[in-house]
């Protein structure tokens, strides 16, 4: 079964058509541009990627920081599994071998368990022979993005951002 593209985004596209979001935003051309499927079993987020040289720390491997924000977007993205608006609160990494360049990757995101408005959520990337690069945990806190963003929404709408 071949997974679902899911092209909503964390924050209602309806207040936020310009979505220039680093990791995920379809109008941020020099962002990641990942695009999450739900799983077949419908418990976690995938994306299938490849990071380019642009994206590089040490000579031919990826810059830590891109890793931390690949893995926080398939956290973040894990958040729409229980129908939830959430921002990253706490999150810690563990760099477990070198990601490549140029590569085949995948990235998944799920959540752990739910308490109140946090959400605890794991997330990992693995190469083309299934091997585990990468994985974080993290708290993510619910918010109401409507009232939150009302003032940059606003902002957008009369292209002022």
């Amino acid at each position: 079964m071949t997974p679902k593209l899911d092209h909503d985004h964390d924050v209602p596209s309806a207040f936020w058509p310009g979505d220039l979001c680093f990791g995920c935003g379809p109008a941020n051309s020099q962002g990641l541009q990942l695009r999450f499927a739900l799983s077949p079993g419908g418990n976690s987020y995938t994306c299938e990627f490849e990071l380019g040289a642009s994206f590089v720390g040490p000579p031919g491997y990826a810059h830590g920081g891109i890793i931390a924000t690949v893995l926080d977007e398939a956290m973040g993205k894990a958040n729409k599994l229980k129908s939830k608006v959430a921002l990253t609160r706490r999150m810690e990494v563990e760099y477990l071998r070198p990601v490549p360049l140029g590569k085949p990757l995948v990235v998944e995101g799920r959540v752990s368990r739910t308490r109140g408005r946090a959400l605890y959520n794991r997330a990992e990337i693995r190469n083309a022979r299934g091997s585990v690069l990468a994985r974080s945990r993290g708290k993510f806190l619910t918010i109401d993005a409507e009232k939150m963003f009302a003032r940059e929404f606003e902002q957008e709408k009369r292209g002022a951002i």
